[in-house]
């Protein structure tokens, strides 16, 4: 049977308050005991134990209110989900940004039932995903046979600040390689509002890295902190780095990857545009920059699904403030 109806509740409050017992309101509203136990419980007056049909059925219409609903997924919604996937939105960021803006929208669970049935049909929306769908084996611990970086310092040695993640200007460090390991495009990304910066260069020399990335962070040098890379030959400038920019540099340990979990994620959103065995011949750094700026204003999880440029702005605008104070 359904939910108890404002009559039935008008007739437990008539029969408690002369006494009845609540076996006798059960027989005569043609429910079980326990449900007129459990009505009484539930909706009664805290305070005093009394029961008003009243106030009882207020109660009820207000949780049906609280209630989450499932929501359709119209031709609406699908074609603002699938719009948001071609701009390589994840479920999850398409549900957090379509709530700030107060946009109807299924669940991200019910995004992913989507694109997985799109698949089956021959669909290609799952390809605008990170992974496209794929797994991928965590690479075991190794040999490092790259060598020792001259006046290496070691991540050990960089401050606990970091990992709080709370403050701009510790940044992380990293190549994408091109197809058949010519051309490569050097990463950089702020651990705590993540920020990105990215220059294509012609190889892995360590002068021009060094060159393009003190080109490339002049203007946020008053703000900078430290340096993460891995133990990359092309790193090997690292002093000359720090010294320009006025930063500490530091190294993680060979294959410990996620010691730089920051921008192991932002390569990943990179190679959305630009996937692997791409040829960076026919790379422009016109499309570079634009998937710069792409990646700096694609809501993220983490900052309430505001983006990296608003987040930096607040940051930028709450220090003026502080300044001038």
């Amino acid at each position: 049977m359904g939910h108890l109806t404002k009559e039935q509740r008008y007739t437990i409050e008539v029969l408690k308050g002369k006494g009845i017992l609540q076996k006798d309101i059960a027989d005569t509203i043609g429910r079980s005991k326990s449900v007129v136990s459990r009505e009484i419980s539930r909706n009664c007056d805290k305070r005093n134990g009394s029961y008003s049909y009243e106030q009882a059925h207020r109660k009820y219409e207000s949780r049906l209110d609280d209630k989450p609903r499932r929501k359709s997924f119209t031709s609406n919604i699908k074609q603002y989900v699938d719009e948001k996937l071609v701009d390589k939105f994840s479920p999850e960021q398409i549900v957090g940004e379509a709530k700030l803006l107060g946009i109807p929208m299924v669940s991200h669970e019910r995004i992913y039932q989507h694109i997985w049935t799109d698949k089956r049909k021959g669909g290609d929306l799952f390809i605008h995903l990170r992974t496209q769908g794929k797994r991928y084996r965590k690479r075991g611990s190794a040999k490092d046979n790259r060598g020792i970086i001259k006046d290496r310092v070691d991540i050990g040695e960089r401050p606990q600040v970091v990992e709080e993640k709370n403050r701009f200007g510790d940044l992380e460090i990293d190549t994408i390689i091109g197809k058949d390991h010519k051309g490569a495009i050097v990463t950089i990304n702020d651990r705590a509002m993540g920020l990105l910066r990215m220059k294509k260069l012609s190889g892995k020399d360590a002068q021009e890295l060094a060159d393009k990335t003190i080109e490339l962070l002049q203007e946020w040098k008053p703000m900078l902190h430290t340096i993460t890379s891995d133990n990359g030959k092309e790193f090997a400038c690292h002093a000359q780095i720090g010294k320009a920019l006025g930063v500490d540099f530091y190294f993680a340990k060979p294959y410990h990857s996620w010691e730089r979990g920051a921008n192991e994620n932002i390569n990943g959103l990179i190679r959305q545009y630009i996937p692997k065995k791409t040829n960076f011949d026919d790379l422009t750094d016109e499309y570079v920059k634009f998937v710069e700026d792409e990646l700096n204003n694609r809501p993220r999880k983490r900052y309430g699904y505001k983006t990296p440029n608003e987040v930096f702005n607040t940051f930028v605008d709450n220090r003026a403030v502080a300044f001038e104070t």
